[in-house]
């Protein structure tokens, strides 16, 4: 009987420890639990705060800021690049059509430009073609009347008016001009039996000339507008010396000699009418392309392309 109550209490204590120890279990849960809320819910309220990525915004913008003034200051290296390439595009030129130089000329004033069968070919040629080399360029020639270069050159159908032109205060106006590249010598042409024997005779006689060149221009100062026949081309001025229509031709030496020499009957007189730089006329907006033209020029110079060019169509006993 004793044995039986030591039994029947040891099993109540026993039965009483595990309810404690399973409310003490239970309590320990719904305090994690309630811990564990807790937390979840600060996260939650975190979230909806979002004050840690407002913390991280904040450091975004900050970067962001930071980025803006990068920016801001690539902006502003930008602007410098700009304002770098402002000052290259001070030294650039533009052209009439991409990659090409296209070259306005009257193929009729040899040895500066003539026809050879269908070509186009002469000083100002070869000259124009070292030109277009230096600036990585290709020649294009188009041919036209001489009064209408200066016009094609302002209204931008050409870059550059290469055709044994003179630069003069008048075109001076319209255009720009590089530096020269050879000099000119305005000269008379009469017939062989002529009594003009000098630049005085001149007065009251008929003389032509080609229309808009320096010789059009000095005849008409210096004899008057009555003593000139204007022709679009030398060679017309010269037929006309032949055929008695005027009585003198003003012209430039080289091209007086070839007609000279391919005309008989005629004569230079050996007095000079006038003496001028050649050079080539570009329109006035194009500073970029003047200045590349003239440092080409200056190394054509300097390597002798150039005289090597005059030497080759201008032969020293001519």
């Amino acid at each position: 009987m004793k044995k039986m109550r030591k039994f029947l209490a040891a099993v109540a204590a026993g039965t009483l420890m595990a309810a404690m120890l399973a409310g003490c279990g239970s309590e320990a849960d719904d305090k994690a639990g309630s811990a564990g809320s807790g937390v979840n819910a600060e996260i939650s309220d975190g979230d909806a705060d979002t004050k840690p990525d407002d913390a991280g915004s904040d450091t975004a913008a900050d970067d962001g800021a930071g980025a803006g003034t990068a920016a801001d200051d690539g902006a502003g290296a930008g602007t410098a690049a700009d304002d770098g390439a402002g000052d290259k595009r001070n030294t650039e030129f533009t052209t009439v059509s991409e990659g090409v130089l296209t070259m306005a000329t009257n193929a009729y004033f040899p040895p500066y430009e003539y026809y050879e069968g269908n070509e186009i070919v002469g000083i100002d040629v070869e000259i124009a073609e070292a030109i277009a080399a230096k600036l990585g360029l290709e020649l294009k020639i188009e041919d036209m009347e001489f009064d209408s270069i200066l016009i094609a050159v302002q209204q931008g159908k050409a870059d550059m008016g290469l055709a044994g032109m003179s630069v003069t205060p008048d075109r001076l106006k319209s255009v720009n001009f590089t530096d020269t590249y050879a000099t000119g010598i305005q000269v008379v042409i009469v017939t062989e039996d002529s009594d003009i024997q000098g630049i005085d005779d001149l007065d009251g006689k008929k003389v032509g000339v080609q229309l808009g060149t320096t010789g059009d221009t000095l005849v008409k100062e210096s004899l008057g507008e009555d003593s000139v026949d204007q022709y679009n081309k030398g060679a017309d001025a010269v037929m006309a010396l032949k055929q008695g229509k005027v009585d003198a031709v003003i012209i430039d030496n080289q091209p007086a000699l070839s007609y000279v020499k391919s005309t008989e009957g005629l004569k230079i007189l050996e007095t000079e009418f006038a003496v001028e730089d050649y050079a080539a006329a570009i329109a006035k907006e194009n500073d970029g392309l003047v200045a590349a033209v003239n440092d080409a020029v200056a190394q054509l110079k300097e390597d002798g392309t150039i005289q090597s060019i005059l030497d080759k169509y201008i032969k020293a006993d001519e």
